[in-house]
Protein backbone atom coordinates (compact mmCIF):
# COMPACT_ATOMS: atom_id res chain seq x y z
CA UNK A 1 0.00 0.00 0.00
CA UNK A 2 1.20 3.31 -0.97
CA UNK A 3 2.53 5.45 2.42
CA UNK A 4 0.44 8.91 2.94
CA UNK A 5 2.57 12.19 1.94
CA UNK A 6 2.20 15.42 3.89
CA UNK A 7 1.69 17.93 1.09
CA UNK A 8 1.27 21.34 3.55
CA UNK A 9 0.34 22.16 6.93
CA UNK A 10 -1.56 25.27 7.78
CA UNK A 11 -2.91 26.68 10.92
CA UNK A 12 -6.95 27.49 11.82
CA UNK A 13 -7.59 31.16 13.24
CA UNK A 14 -8.90 30.83 16.15
CA UNK A 15 -7.71 27.05 16.40
CA UNK A 16 -4.82 25.08 18.28
CA UNK A 17 -4.42 22.40 15.99
CA UNK A 18 -2.90 22.47 11.94
CA UNK A 19 -4.90 21.21 9.66
CA UNK A 20 -2.54 18.62 7.28
CA UNK A 21 -3.16 18.27 3.22
CA UNK A 22 -2.42 14.24 3.10
CA UNK A 23 -1.82 12.35 -0.32
CA UNK A 24 -1.67 8.94 -0.59
CA UNK A 25 -1.65 8.19 -4.73
CA UNK A 26 -4.69 9.82 -6.22
CA UNK A 27 -6.52 10.00 -2.52
CA UNK A 28 -6.28 13.41 -0.71
CA UNK A 29 -7.09 13.90 3.32
CA UNK A 30 -6.87 16.63 5.06
CA UNK A 31 -6.49 15.93 9.11
CA UNK A 32 -7.06 18.04 12.21
CA UNK A 33 -4.94 16.56 14.90
CA UNK A 34 -6.14 12.29 14.51
CA UNK A 35 -9.40 13.55 12.95
CA UNK A 36 -9.94 13.19 9.32
CA UNK A 37 -12.48 15.97 8.52
CA UNK A 38 -12.48 14.65 5.01
CA UNK A 39 -11.42 12.36 2.27
CA UNK A 40 -11.42 12.52 -1.39
CA UNK A 41 -13.19 8.79 -2.02
CA UNK A 42 -16.42 9.93 0.76
CA UNK A 43 -18.07 12.42 -0.80
CA UNK A 44 -21.79 11.18 -0.33
CA UNK A 45 -23.34 12.66 2.12
CA UNK A 46 -21.13 16.43 1.08
CA UNK A 47 -22.93 16.43 -1.95
CA UNK A 48 -26.23 15.24 -0.22
CA UNK A 49 -25.88 18.48 2.18
CA UNK A 50 -26.10 20.61 -1.51
CA UNK A 51 -28.80 18.25 -3.67
CA UNK A 52 -30.85 18.14 -0.32
CA UNK A 53 -31.10 22.19 -0.13
CA UNK A 54 -31.64 22.93 -3.33
CA UNK A 55 -34.35 20.61 -3.87
CA UNK A 56 -36.35 22.08 -0.60
CA UNK A 57 -35.84 25.90 -2.46
CA UNK A 58 -36.56 24.90 -5.83
CA UNK A 59 -35.95 26.40 -9.17
CA UNK A 60 -35.99 29.63 -7.59
CA UNK A 61 -35.19 32.86 -9.77
CA UNK A 62 -31.66 34.31 -8.52
CA UNK A 63 -31.49 32.45 -5.54
CA UNK A 64 -28.26 32.87 -3.73
CA UNK A 65 -26.59 30.73 -1.84
CA UNK A 66 -24.41 30.73 1.06
CA UNK A 67 -21.92 27.69 2.00
CA UNK A 68 -19.90 27.43 4.91
CA UNK A 69 -16.43 26.15 3.84
CA UNK A 70 -15.07 25.06 0.67
CA UNK A 71 -13.13 21.76 2.00
CA UNK A 72 -12.22 19.33 -1.20
CA UNK A 73 -15.49 21.33 -3.01
CA UNK A 74 -18.15 18.26 -2.92
CA UNK A 75 -20.81 20.39 -1.65
CA UNK A 76 -19.80 23.60 -3.97
CA UNK A 77 -19.78 21.21 -7.57
CA UNK A 78 -23.32 19.51 -6.00
CA UNK A 79 -25.11 22.66 -5.88
CA UNK A 80 -23.73 24.00 -8.68
CA UNK A 81 -25.17 20.62 -10.52
CA UNK A 82 -28.39 21.36 -8.76
CA UNK A 83 -28.94 25.62 -8.75
CA UNK A 84 -30.00 26.99 -12.32
CA UNK A 85 -27.99 28.87 -14.40
CA UNK A 86 -29.03 33.09 -12.66
CA UNK A 87 -28.21 31.99 -9.27
CA UNK A 88 -25.18 32.96 -6.79
CA UNK A 89 -23.28 30.96 -4.51
CA UNK A 90 -21.01 32.45 -2.01
CA UNK A 91 -18.32 29.95 -0.51
CA UNK A 92 -17.16 31.46 3.04
CA UNK A 93 -13.94 29.16 4.03
CA UNK A 94 -11.96 30.47 6.92
CA UNK A 95 -8.58 29.21 5.81
CA UNK A 96 -6.87 30.80 2.95
CA UNK A 97 -5.11 27.57 2.37
CA UNK A 98 -8.16 25.66 1.61
CA UNK A 99 -8.36 27.81 -0.97
CA UNK A 100 -4.39 27.12 -2.07
CA UNK A 101 -4.88 23.78 -1.63
CA UNK A 102 -8.01 23.78 -4.23
CA UNK A 103 -5.96 25.56 -6.83
CA UNK A 104 -2.88 23.88 -6.26
CA UNK A 105 -2.60 19.68 -5.11
CA UNK A 106 -6.34 19.41 -5.78
CA UNK A 107 -6.87 21.34 -8.74
CA UNK A 108 -7.88 18.53 -10.61
CA UNK A 109 -10.95 17.20 -7.59
CA UNK A 110 -12.37 20.60 -7.76
CA UNK A 111 -12.26 20.90 -11.68
CA UNK A 112 -13.48 24.51 -12.82
CA UNK A 113 -15.92 24.70 -10.18
CA UNK A 114 -14.14 28.00 -8.45
CA UNK A 115 -14.22 29.40 -12.01
CA UNK A 116 -17.48 29.26 -12.20
CA UNK A 117 -19.60 32.70 -13.08
CA UNK A 118 -21.76 32.09 -10.39
CA UNK A 119 -19.33 31.48 -7.41
CA UNK A 120 -17.99 33.87 -5.25
CA UNK A 121 -15.20 32.90 -2.97
CA UNK A 122 -14.88 35.47 0.59
CA UNK A 123 -12.24 34.39 2.46
CA UNK A 124 -13.72 34.60 5.83
CA UNK A 125 -15.59 32.95 8.76
CA UNK A 126 -19.00 32.48 7.71
CA UNK A 127 -20.53 33.12 10.98
CA UNK A 128 -19.93 36.77 10.23
CA UNK A 129 -21.57 36.47 6.73
CA UNK A 130 -24.38 35.07 8.57
CA UNK A 131 -24.57 38.29 11.10
CA UNK A 132 -24.32 40.58 8.34
CA UNK A 133 -27.13 39.34 6.36
CA UNK A 134 -30.74 40.05 6.28
CA UNK A 135 -33.09 37.75 4.46
CA UNK A 136 -30.01 38.05 2.29
CA UNK A 137 -29.86 33.77 1.20
CA UNK A 138 -32.21 31.18 0.04
CA UNK A 139 -30.06 28.48 1.43
CA UNK A 140 -27.08 28.35 4.35
CA UNK A 141 -25.16 25.09 3.70
CA UNK A 142 -22.68 24.51 7.00
CA UNK A 143 -20.30 21.87 6.68
CA UNK A 144 -17.25 22.90 9.11
CA UNK A 145 -16.73 20.80 11.09
CA UNK A 146 -18.16 17.32 12.49
CA UNK A 147 -21.58 18.49 13.50
CA UNK A 148 -22.78 20.92 15.81
CA UNK A 149 -20.06 21.63 17.95
CA UNK A 150 -16.91 23.59 17.15
CA UNK A 151 -14.30 21.12 16.59
CA UNK A 152 -11.93 22.66 14.44
CA UNK A 153 -12.09 26.24 16.44
CA UNK A 154 -13.96 26.53 19.65
CA UNK A 155 -15.64 29.74 18.12
CA UNK A 156 -18.07 27.36 15.40
CA UNK A 157 -19.64 26.78 18.65
CA UNK A 158 -21.74 30.18 18.36
CA UNK A 159 -22.85 29.12 14.90
CA UNK A 160 -25.13 26.09 16.67
CA UNK A 161 -26.46 27.71 19.55
CA UNK A 162 -29.63 29.35 20.14
CA UNK A 163 -28.06 33.45 19.27
CA UNK A 164 -26.39 31.59 16.06
CA UNK A 165 -29.03 29.81 14.71
CA UNK A 166 -31.49 32.86 15.13
CA UNK A 167 -29.17 34.52 13.23
CA UNK A 168 -29.23 32.33 10.83
CA UNK A 169 -32.82 32.34 10.31
CA UNK A 170 -32.79 36.30 10.11
CA UNK A 171 -30.44 36.12 7.21
CA UNK A 172 -32.45 33.42 5.38
CA UNK A 173 -35.43 35.07 2.59
CA UNK A 174 -38.84 33.80 3.47
CA UNK A 175 -39.07 29.33 2.69
CA UNK A 176 -35.24 29.33 3.04
CA UNK A 177 -33.61 26.47 4.31
CA UNK A 178 -30.52 26.12 6.63
CA UNK A 179 -28.80 22.87 6.15
CA UNK A 180 -26.31 21.63 8.72
CA UNK A 181 -23.71 18.30 8.00
CA UNK A 182 -23.14 16.13 10.76
CA UNK A 183 -20.93 12.68 11.40
CA UNK A 184 -23.33 11.46 14.07
CA UNK A 185 -27.23 12.23 15.40
CA UNK A 186 -27.77 14.87 18.07
CA UNK A 187 -31.50 14.82 18.99
CA UNK A 188 -30.62 18.17 21.54
CA UNK A 189 -29.62 19.80 18.39
CA UNK A 190 -32.73 19.15 16.42
CA UNK A 191 -34.92 20.35 19.67
CA UNK A 192 -33.26 23.83 19.62
CA UNK A 193 -33.58 24.37 15.76
CA UNK A 194 -37.19 23.55 16.54
CA UNK A 195 -37.31 25.83 19.54
CA UNK A 196 -35.77 28.98 17.25
CA UNK A 197 -38.86 28.24 15.02
CA UNK A 198 -37.46 26.03 11.92
CA UNK A 199 -39.17 22.67 10.55
CA UNK A 200 -36.84 20.30 11.29
CA UNK A 201 -36.25 17.61 8.51
CA UNK A 202 -33.46 14.87 9.67
CA UNK A 203 -31.48 12.49 6.49
CA UNK A 204 -29.74 9.97 6.96
CA UNK A 205 -27.50 9.43 4.21
CA UNK A 206 -23.99 7.66 3.44
CA UNK A 207 -20.21 8.82 3.38
CA UNK A 208 -19.44 6.90 0.13
CA UNK A 209 -23.20 7.31 -1.96
CA UNK A 210 -24.48 4.31 -2.95
CA UNK A 211 -22.30 2.32 -0.99
CA UNK A 212 -22.83 0.72 2.49
CA UNK A 213 -20.71 2.10 5.54
CA UNK A 214 -20.95 5.08 7.73
CA UNK A 215 -24.37 7.30 7.77
CA UNK A 216 -24.08 11.04 8.01
CA UNK A 217 -26.62 13.12 9.42
CA UNK A 218 -28.23 16.23 7.42
CA UNK A 219 -30.58 18.67 9.43
CA UNK A 220 -32.72 20.35 7.05
CA UNK A 221 -34.14 23.36 9.06
CA UNK A 222 -36.87 25.47 7.41
CA UNK A 223 -38.34 28.80 7.73
CA UNK A 224 -41.77 27.48 6.76
CA UNK A 225 -44.02 24.50 6.78
CA UNK A 226 -42.38 22.02 4.38
CA UNK A 227 -45.03 22.07 1.81
CA UNK A 228 -47.19 18.56 1.44
CA UNK A 229 -48.32 16.81 -2.16
CA UNK A 230 -52.30 17.75 -2.49
CA UNK A 231 -54.80 14.84 -1.42
CA UNK A 232 -56.14 13.16 -4.85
Amino acid sequence: MLPWIKLDTSTIPGGKEELRLMQRGAEFSIMLGRNELMNSRLSGSEEALATLACARIGQRRNAHILIGGLGMGFTLRAALGAAGPDARITVAELVPAVIAWARGPMAALHGSSLDDPRVTIHEGDVGEVIRSARAGYDAILLDIDNGPDGLTRASNDSLYDAVGLAQARVALRPGGVLAVWSAAPDPQFAKLLRMIGFTVEEVRVRAHAGRSGARHVIWLAGTEPAKRAPLR
